[in-house]
């Protein structure tokens, strides 16, 4: 029997302007060349990233790019740090810079309290391709941490400049400044949070309890999606975190359900749109 579901994806959710230009871009080369070598996912989503391997994308690490000479080679968003200029340069790459100007203008500002000598904490994401950039802005001397306990037993220097991955909880950003504060340390706070992101929160929960369940698509790997998807949770229990489709369980639905369909910044809006027809169809 059918369980006719009413089905609404969230007009706010989908692609951030930053991973947009990136796809545009690589998407304009690949027309034209017909492949494209890309340093790293282009977005944290490996049903799109499937998608634009299909029409050429190559897909290549770090330790890749010193083997190319005389290629294209596309920046995503994350941004990169500056050894990865100074590769291409040496092995006559092109690199097409697709790095989010919300980024790029943070690494400015990283680089800029570096030369001046100033003590650099990043809160953000170990590991996470933009936090690599922005710490390649310091010669990877800023402390990156992504809670506050991980600073319970470092010692830190007196006074110190706070800046915070682009895709941090702003909410977050201001109690670890308020409780370093709290701590007797003269903190200099930079929030280099990005708006389009930090704003769909609250947009989110209001989303999120309008619905009788949440299906929440996002890639595994993508940060934002964890966080946003925590958002999702705290204001509809009944919240669900699937990559695609396939992932859906037509168990957890009962007749007549209505149903909110949102993501992460890194979720295209073709595979919330695939999303919604196979519920549809339950």
């Amino acid at each position: 029997m059918a369980k006719d579901l009413q089905v609404t994806i969230d007009k706010d959710s989908g692609f951030c302007f930053g991973v947009v230009y990136a796809i545009d871009m690589a998407e304009e080369i690949l027309e034209e060349d017909g492949y494209l070598y890309c340093l790293g996912d282009i977005v944290h989503n490996d049903e799109e990233v499937a998608r634009l391997k299909d029409k050429g994308l190559r897909i290549i690490a770090h330790e890749n790019l010193k083997d190319l000479k005389n290629e294209k080679v596309l920046i995503r968003a994350h941004g990169e740090a500056p050894e990865t200029y100074k590769v291409a340069l040496e092995n006559d790459i092109t690199l097409i810079d697709a790095s989010c100007p919300v980024v790029l203008k943070l690494q400015n500002r990283i680089k800029t309290s570096f030369d001046s000598q100033e003590k650099i904490l990043i809160f953000g994401k170990h590991g996470h391709a933009e936090v690599i950039g922005l710490q390649g802005q310091t010669n990877n001397q800023a402390l990156v941490f992504q809670d506050i306990s991980e600073l319970d037993d470092v010692d830190l220097p007196p006074s110190f400049t706070l800046y915070s991955q682009t895709t941090k909880s702003v909410d977050k950003f201001y109690a670890i400044k308020d409780e370093l504060l709290k701590r007797g340390y003269e903190v200099k706070a930079n929030d280099t949070i990005c708006r389009q992101v930090s704003n769909r929160y609250e947009d989110l929960g209001d989303f999120a309890r309008q619905y009788d369940k949440i299906i929440f698509v996002s890639g595994k790997k993508s940060s934002n999606g964890k966080v946003l998807f925590d958002v999702c949770k705290s204001a509809n229990e009944n919240s669900f975190f699937i990559s695609g489709p396939n992932e859906l369980d037509p168990s957890i639905f009962s007749s007549g359900d209505t149903i909110g369909i949102c993501g992460a910044t890194s979720t295209p809006m073709w595979l919330m749109k695939d999303v919604k027809q196979a519920l549809e169809r339950f």
